[in-house]
């Protein structure tokens, strides 16, 4: 329960329960064997009791001794309950007594535990003394990290390391900086035979590549993980890694091939409580996500609704990605002003907290494109430039390609055509590299207007003018297809409207006809969905 943070099997479970009773006296230890699994079952009340009694015996013997663990693992149990006011008193507590008592051990792993929780909870922090208990947050890794290697805490060293690299991605400073953190930790891990911290060395590598816009590698490291270190690994490493390889492949529109990654997880693993709730929450935004490409927005309100009412403090990666998926969902019901009124909330959020710049950056590129949602686009071009300014100096290469595309259709809409079509042609066959298929269909469908705006610039009948509208076609086609990949009906329906748009201008009446008809198809099959 404490190396792979599963819970004991049935069989397992009732075999020591019988031995228990068999026996005339109850160790101590066994009140700790049960608090392990009342918590990985989301049990509060029966964990709690059972911490208090296991340290109620232990203490008898040993004074106080071992009060600091105590202290130690009721914060770890009320953070995990979504108790964070009193988390940060215990721990504090804690870090008082690991000093008295000299125990430099459990004080590294109290300073480390509060420096992550400040980081994915910083308002519960701000107004505690522990502001003040690592100083500013380089110096608190640098101070953690030469004391790791003083008391020879190797895991709590190579954690320090990464952390150090993973602030720096976030503030979007020097990728070379980061892999050279990376490969310390790297060079440590395999030293020192650390096979449990294989999970978050990976992950970095994972999410860096990710960052770089290299999606074959971000997917790589995972399934090196999955088919190398699971067996190692905490369960939650297993469970982040088989959700980020169902998020990519749901990046592509295999939806139903990510659900069954999903499903191949260790049905004992996911007994334990809070795995099994990111596990189901993970599961609902690809069915949320499913819907709202197939247009399905009264399906899409009732997830969504349910998303909303789990989305606490508790996981902040999952909890973005639900934001956003909001905001996707208020643009297609055309509730622009909402929409916009959430963007704005969660940047003023997000710059109070200073979270991930990759985070603000994606924030900014969604204002863009709902102001040409909006029918305004050029109101987002100073929003547009910042984001790719960010995205360029920070290495957001999927973000970057993104802004880049929101600029092209700004000069899109101010009839600078040549332009916007030199910097897509310039960028799309990078933004394929990322293998995300919305952020192409939308390249493409700006490449479809600024060649539709050259040929409209063309002489009528002239051989520019043909072959500007012949590669309209051929873009358009290729929209599409991305489109129907994500089965994302209302791009689909677009590229079919411009299509049969075209086919008015050269001349073909019954192709246009039947273009048409295949847009009302499409509509026809997108209220099917909604009924």
């Amino acid at each position: 329960m404490q190396k792979f943070g599963n819970r004991i099997p049935y069989e397992v479970k009732d075999k020591f329960q019988s031995i228990l009773r068999d026996g005339i006296l109850v160790p101590s230890l066994s009140h700790y064997q049960n608090f392990l699994d009342a918590w990985r079952a989301g049990d509060y009340p029966t964990s709690f009791d059972n911490l208090h009694r296991y340290f109620d015996y232990t203490m008898q013997n040993r004074d106080r001794l071992f009060y600091q663990y105590a202290l130690m693992n009721l914060a770890v149990l009320q953070a995990d309950f979504g108790c964070f006011e009193e988390a940060v008193a215990a721990m504090l507590e804690t870090v008082s007594t690991a000093r008295e008592n000299k125990d430099m051990a459990c004080l590294n792993f109290a300073l480390n535990w509060l420096y992550h929780f400040g980081k994915a909870h910083p308002k519960y922090i701000r107004g505690s003394e522990s502001t003040n208990m690592l100083g500013i947050e380089r110096e608190g890794l640098v101070f953690l990290r030469t004391k790791a290697r003083e008391t020879g805490m190797f895991t709590l060293w190579s954690s320090s390391l990464l952390s150090e690299s993973k602030l720096g991605m976030s503030n979007g400073e020097s990728i070379a900086t980061a892999f050279e953190n990376m490969v310390k930790s790297s060079q440590l891990i395999v030293e020192k035979n650390m096979k449990s911290m294989m999970g978050p060395q990976m992950s970095m590598y994972s999410a860096l590549w990710g960052r770089l816009g290299v999606s074959a590698l971000t997917r790589e490291y995972s399934e090196i993980f999955l088919s190398t270190h699971a067996r190692y690994a905490l369960f939650d490493d297993t469970l982040r890694f088989t959700c980020r390889i169902a998020q990519l492949l749901a990046e592509k529109g295999q939806y139903d091939e990510a659900m069954r990654r999903l499903e191949t997880l260790d049905e004992n693993s996911l007994r334990s409580w809070k795995a099994n709730q990111y596990w189901l929450k993970f599961r609902g935004i690809l069915r949320l996500k499913r819907d709202l490409h197939r247009n399905n927005l009264d399906g899409a309100d009732q997830l969504l609704s349910q998303l909303l009412q789990s989305n606490g403090d508790a996981d902040s990666d999952l909890g973005f990605e639900v934001d956003i998926l909001h905001i996707d969902y208020l643009t297609r019901r055309t509730d622009f002003g909402r929409a916009l009124a959430k963007i704005e909330k969660m940047a003023s959020a997000m710059k109070e907290e200073g979270d991930d710049i990759a985070l603000r950056t994606k924030l900014l590129v969604l204002k863009a494109g709902l102001q040409d949602k909006a029918g305004r686009p050029q109101k987002g071009f100073s929003v547009a430039v910042r984001a790719a300014s960010i995205a360029w100096r920070a290495r957001l290469i999927p973000l970057l390609w993104s802004a880049m595309g929101a600029i092209a259709n700004i000069l899109n809409s101010l009839s600078e055509f040549q332009a916007a079509s030199q910097i897509l042609m310039a960028i799309i066959p990078r933004a394929l590299e990322c293998e995300i298929f919305s952020m192409n269909a939308q390249l493409y469908s700006y490449l479809v207007d600024s060649h539709m705006g050259l040929a409209g610039q063309a002489d009528a009948g002239s051989l520019k003018r043909k072959e500007n509208l012949t590669r309209c076609l051929e873009f358009i086609g290729r929209s599409f297809d991305e489109y129907s990949a994500l089965e994302d009906i209302k791009g689909q329906c677009e590229m079919m409207a411009k299509k049969a748009t075209i086919m008015k201008v050269v001349g073909e009446p019954v192709l246009a006809n039947d273009y048409a008809s295949a847009y009302l198809d499409l509509k026809k099959e997108a209220a099917l969905a909604q009924a």
